[in-house]
């Protein structure tokens, strides 16, 4: 597949790991907040110090209802004018984002929203209807998929040809069950719903990849069973010198253009 995209879409990791996550997908028309696990005060300042305009969010979309990835929404929703997004599996699974002003969607609906086409699937996590979404703008396509313990076959397909994929790189294998972690929460997350290693994020990159990948960013790294470098390294063997690695970060925003 040979083709050159325009950087019209823009992502800044607010917050990537288990103490909560928060992104920022921007586009010409405006932009998207992608989950809210951090109380507003640490959203706004991490967006500030990346620069980056919340005025322009148009719309909160949820991926799925882990305290990790909600925990700040009922907060944000009091002074927030944009539309609100999830499926509805995972807004009855909290009673407050039930009583929120939520619009549901299914896994497979595409969305337009600040000018750019958003297309949802359905990823595997212990969850009740959890997400992952393709941005589409102007010839250019972000990918991103967090949270799920194996690639689905809607997800590989979405996933595949994105100028910036963020995927999840959540653990090393080897350092999860050697570390301290009770058997019960090892096999959760080694499960086919629990979170995506480095190695199964490795072995996904060929088929994901086209000419046009710039960057792929690791997300969701374990403090406790993984290392930036250890996820840079097995990924970056995968990909050769197709794109550069990005690592996302707990407490460090970051912007990937």
């Amino acid at each position: 597949m040979l083709f050159t995209m325009e950087a019209n879409i823009h992502l800044h990791i607010l917050a990537s790991g288990s103490k909560g996550n928060a992104c920022v997908v921007e586009g010409p028309r405006g932009s998207v907040l992608i989950d809210c696990g951090i109380s507003r005060r640490a959203l706004l300042a991490r967006a500030a110090e990346l620069g980056v305009n919340m005025s322009r969010v148009r719309a909160l979309l949820l991926t799925h209802e882990h305290s990790d990835h909600v925990s700040g929404v009922s907060v944000l929703a009091k002074g927030f004018d944009g539309g609100m997004y999830a499926t509805a599996g995972t807004i009855g699974a909290r009673s407050y984002l039930a009583n929120l002003p939520f619009t549901t969607f299914a896994p497979g609906d595409v969305l337009e929203i600040a000018g750019m086409g958003i297309r949802t699937f359905h990823t595997s996590h212990d969850v009740v209807d959890p997400v992952g979404f393709r941005f589409e703008c102007g010839g250019d396509a972000l990918g991103y998929c967090t949270d799920t313990g194996v690639l689905t076959p809607e997800a590989t397909e979405a996933l595949c040809g994105c100028r910036i994929l963020a995927l999840e790189s959540n653990h090393d294998v080897r350092m999860l069950k050697e570390g301290p972690y009770p058997g019960y929460l090892k096999a959760r997350i080694l499960g086919s719903g629990g979170h995506l290693s480095n190695d199964q994020a490795a072995e996904a990159l060929p088929q994901l990849l086209c000419d046009g990948t710039e960057t792929v960013v690791a997300m969701h790294l374990s403090e406790k069973n993984n290392l930036p470098s250890i996820a840079r390294r097995t990924l970056e063997v995968a990909l050769g010198n197709r794109a550069a690695v990005v690592i996302a970060a707990q407490d460090a925003p970051k912007s990937v253009r």
